[in-house]
């Protein structure tokens, strides 16, 4: 087994609100966690902790329960770690805040016998099958909404965990209900990689290769070699166009089975 991660902040006077985490357990098997934390427009959001508190607190439950508890499922697991890390700060914080911390999720989880995922909001989750075939598993609510009302904060506020919006984890563990899950067969996956939007935007952004070249380059350069390969582009002039903010929190996980 071989798994990879790097995470590199979208400007080095911000903190990175990304969430990486990888986990082997003595019983076998693995886990990979991936969370990008939802930057609010500034003002205020209710909470005096931060994204990077929220993500910290909540991928690592993700990673320990996921590991720890291999009969309850992953949309469970989400649950249970959105109602712990919302204990964490209720007393302190207002929860009821449309903005109140919260991040993008990808968790995959594998043992001798099935691969489970679960994707939430705009992260991508890639899976590799034996032959070279790569599957992208995403949860494409945030793309159907137009670009245009995006660039309204109250507009987006009001889609933002709601009926015909998009979701992500915040305070309320019913969201993981909304999470796209499956599982596959151990047999028929070779490779597994979680990507937030600021790794992926290699392929869906700038269009620079497909997914099953997104992981090509992922074994052969590693985490780093994809997420360097996106800030030079990005640093591009002729492509700026194509993103709606220079640079972003890049991280990416990758684990061959």
């Amino acid at each position: 087994m071989r798994i990879d991660l790097a995470s590199a902040p979208g400007d080095p006077e911000r903190p990175n609100e990304d969430w990486l985490s990888a986990a082997v357990p003595a019983s076998g098997g693995g886990v990979l966690v991936a969370l990008d934390g939802v930057t609010p427009p500034a003002g205020a959001d209710g909470c005096v902790h931060g994204v990077p508190w929220f993500t910290a607190r909540l991928g690592g439950r993700l990673t320990e329960l996921s590991g720890s508890r291999r009969d309850m499922p992953l949309d469970r697991v989400l649950a249970e770690a959105v109602r712990a890390t919302a204990d964490d700060h209720r007393d302190t914080c207002d929860l009821s805040h449309v903005r109140t911390p919260q991040a993008t999720v990808v968790v995959v989880r594998w043992d001798g016998a099935y691969v489970e995922h679960l994707v939430l909001s705009d992260s991508v989750l890639l899976i590799e099958a034996p032959d070279g075939a790569v599957t992208a598993v995403l949860d494409d609510r945030l793309d159907r909404v137009p670009r245009e009302v995006l660039r309204s904060v109250a507009a987006t506020d009001a889609l933002r965990n709601a009926e015909g919006g998009f979701f992500t984890a915040a305070a309320d563990p019913a969201v993981a209900a909304r999470a796209v899950t499956g599982r596959t067969p151990r047999g028929r996956v070779r490779a597994v990689a979680a990507l937030t939007d600021g790794a992926s935007r290699w392929t869906d952004t700038f269009g620079e290769g497909d997914w099953a070249q997104c992981l090509a380059v992922l074994r052969k350069e590693g985490a780093e070699g994809l997420i360097g390969r996106v800030r030079a582009v990005e640093s591009d002039p002729a492509r700026a166009a194509a993103r709606h903010k220079r640079h972003d929190d890049a991280s990416a996980a990758y684990a061959e089975l």
